[in-house]
């Protein structure tokens, strides 16, 4: 697939079905003073699951058609595509069932129980959990509901690209988006480089779940051995095989960054906005400021993509501990800054 279908899907999509206000771009003062540039926070934790991942999920559930959705969904998660496909599920009125890591998060488990959906917890991350889905998928015959390598997924969280553009209503020089599976960072990056091919869009990794980065810089998916758990949302062994298409061809550039940067980043955004994000859904703030620490963020205004606030109360403490051990100084000292062909 190329930018203009993506951006066709997109245009398409049924994400207003259940978001009928787009989530805010917030001007986040604090941090356009440290780093000496416009910044903006597009508020993706303020989604009704307090994730992105509910675009992509109600617009694939959306359009399934009845014989599929009569079976019932079932998808494979870390938690926020969980509780996507859960509350999309009940809004439609479908069945759904959800395999999660046993690793997961307490809160995010409690959520999509919540929404009305069964739990399995298999496996020690992602990839385990995907294995089991399959399975009970071929078992019971309910249709599955991808995490991010699906063109009507990518399309659904691709609509936070349109929203920026009619939000902004100006120029822009640069938006930052975390990178797991890619849904999201794929789906932005063809729908920007469709419409404003001259703003810059750099993909955003932790360095010990960098299957993205890698798999740029080998010229095709590279499978990690084991991946980071600390930020669970983007632990990904290996990206779609879509999603990465999209990404080495659309993405400016995909950047790793470590745990206290990540941790750094989730206190900015406290200090802006007093709201508290889970660490992946920081993981845009923190590229950002590695970026701008290497002089390397485009003119103009940037934003950050604040994708998720399903943090676990009990992991406060470390990451108040990592954040106070990771200077501004220390940005840019660490991590791979690889440029897609």
């Amino acid at each position: 697939m190329d930018h203009h279908a993506i951006l066709a899907r997109t245009l398409n999509a049924r994400v207003a079905k259940v978001m009928p206000h787009p989530t805010p771009l917030t001007p986040a003062r604090g941090l356009s003073e440290k780093l000496s540039i416009p910044v903006l926070l597009k508020r993706e934790d303020l989604t009704p699951v307090f994730s992105f991942k509910l675009r992509g999920a109600y617009n694939r559930i959306a359009m399934l058609d009845e014989r599929c959705a009569a079976r019932g969904v079932i998808a494979a998660s870390a938690g926020n595509h969980a509780q996507g496909v859960a509350y999309s599920a009940r809004r439609l009125g479908i069945d759904a069932r959800v395999v999660m890591p046993a690793t997961t998060p307490k809160i995010k488990i409690d959520a999509v129980r919540r929404h009305g959906a069964r739990v399995d917890l298999i496996g020690r991350d992602y990839y385990e959990a995907a294995a089991a889905c399959e399975v009970i998928a071929a078992e019971t015959g309910m249709t599955p509901v991808p995490a991010y390598d699906d063109p009507d997924v990518i399309a659904g969280q691709a609509t936070v690209a349109l929203e920026i553009l009619r939000q902004a209503g100006g120029p822009l020089g640069s938006i930052f988006v975390p990178v797991g599976g890619g849904g999201l960072a794929s789906g932005i990056a063809a729908v920007i480089k469709a419409v404003r091919p001259e703003i810059k869009v750099i993909g955003v990794e932790p360095d010990d779940s960098d299957a993205m980065t890698r798999s740029i810089q080998a010229g095709h998916r590279v499978a990690l051995e084991r991946v980071g758990i600390f930020a669970d949302g983007a632990a990904v062994r290996m990206v779609g095989e879509t999603t990465f298409g999209l990404c080495r061809r659309y993405l400016d550039a995909c950047i790793t960054v470590t745990i206290d940067q990540i941790c750094a980043g989730i206190r900015d955004v406290f200090e802006e906005t007093r709201a508290v994000l889970e660490p992946a859904g920081a993981l845009a703030i923190a590229g950002l400021k590695r970026f701008a620490s290497e002089g390397r963020v485009p003119s103009g205004p940037a934003i950050a993509i604040a994708s998720g606030a399903n943090v676990d109360f009990g992991a406060l403490g470390f990451i108040a501990n990592r954040a106070a051990a990771s200077p501004d100084s220390d940005y840019g000292s660490r991590g791979k800054v690889p440029t897609p062909a």
